[in-house]
């Protein structure tokens, strides 16, 4: 077997084996929503703060990385966003919605594991970085996008930015990936050390961090399917899996990123849709059949677009 398949392939079979066993009935799809917790709040978070804690940026800076990811992301968005509104012609809401679905990389519960075994330390640093400004970036994009949307379809008064930004920056405060990431960075600056036994307990939760987000996804996915109008989730999915990563590839080689930084950037955003854009359809009440199929499609085909972008990358 190549080494791309011996990489790319236990994620996905990750993610079935937590589909099969909600499937059969092994366990409930709660237990699943548990173990998505646990990942969120406390694996994933213990495992970026690690992760900057030890890292060596070799002074390189995050400013490039980031540049190169979000241009792919505006390109990406901004297409979902006119296919959506002037070529299926659906409402300025489903247009939010359709850049958030086809723009939003599920990089927590599959990009970490992902770039962790294809790339390395270095991936999982240059991944660390992003995920810094990944989640508060697009959701405050898309919340105050959604919010403007909603006052053109529906009118209304227009709420406060300054309020909005406010509640949306204290949710992130609260946010366990946004502490992980800066416990991490005064680890890091202030140069502390580690006590042995706390470096075994870091270290040992860490590492269930990867396979159980996969699996805890794949026991998740019972909730989402395939409805409503298949053409726009379709749509949507190949933005996600083809342009969104061709896009940070071309940007991430014309700002001159490492090949590992470039890898990390281009494999993390050629995975699944993330559930933040399901989330945003229940905040907002609108679109939950487009981001529920464009999850469900972009999972499905996902083995192969990281395939195609993993063989491309040499990874």
């Amino acid at each position: 077997m190549s080494p791309i398949l011996l990489n790319v392939l236990p994620v996905f079979i990750l993610i079935l084996i937590g589909w099969l066993i909600v499937r059969t009935g092994l366990l409930k799809d709660g237990i699943g929503d548990a173990l998505g917790d646990f990942v969120f709040k406390i694996a994933v978070p213990v495992l970026l703060f690690r992760t900057i804690a030890e890292a060596n940026f070799h002074g390189a800076s995050p400013f490039r990385l980031w540049i190169a990811y979000f241009s792919g992301v505006a390109v990406t968005w901004a297409a979902g966003h006119f296919l959506a509104t002037m070529v299926f012609k659906r409402d300025s809401r489903i247009g939010v919605l359709a850049g958030v679905s086809s723009a939003f990389a599920n990089n927590v519960f599959i990009g970490l594991p992902l770039v962790g075994r294809s790339v390395g330390d270095d991936g999982v640093v240059a991944l660390s970085i992003l995920l810094a400004v990944h989640l508060p970036v697009m959701m405050i994009v898309g919340t105050v996008l959604m919010e403007n949307a909603e006052r053109k379809e529906k009118g209304g008064e227009k709420r406060d930015l300054a309020l909005l930004l406010r509640q949306v920056g204290i949710n992130l405060v609260r946010n366990p990936l946004v502490i992980g990431l800066l416990l991490g960075v005064v680890f890091h600056v202030s140069s502390l050390p580690m006590p042995g036994v706390a470096k075994v307990v870091v270290d040992q939760i860490a590492g269930m961090a990867g396979p159980a987000a996969l699996i805890s996804l794949g026991m998740a996915l019972r909730k989402y399917g395939i409805s409503g109008n298949v053409g726009i989730a379709g749509t949507m999915s190949v933005l996600k899996l083809l342009l969104l990563p061709a896009s940070v590839w071309a940007a991430s080689r014309l700002l001159g990123l490492s090949p590992e930084w470039t890898a990390a950037m281009v494999l993390t955003s050629s995975v699944p849709t993330g559930v933040n854009a399901w989330l945003i359809a229940n905040r907002f009440g609108v679109g939950h059949s487009l981001a529920a199929s464009t999850i469900t499609m972009t999972t499905a085909l996902g083995v192969i677009s990281v395939s195609f972008w993993s063989l491309l990358l040499g990874q």
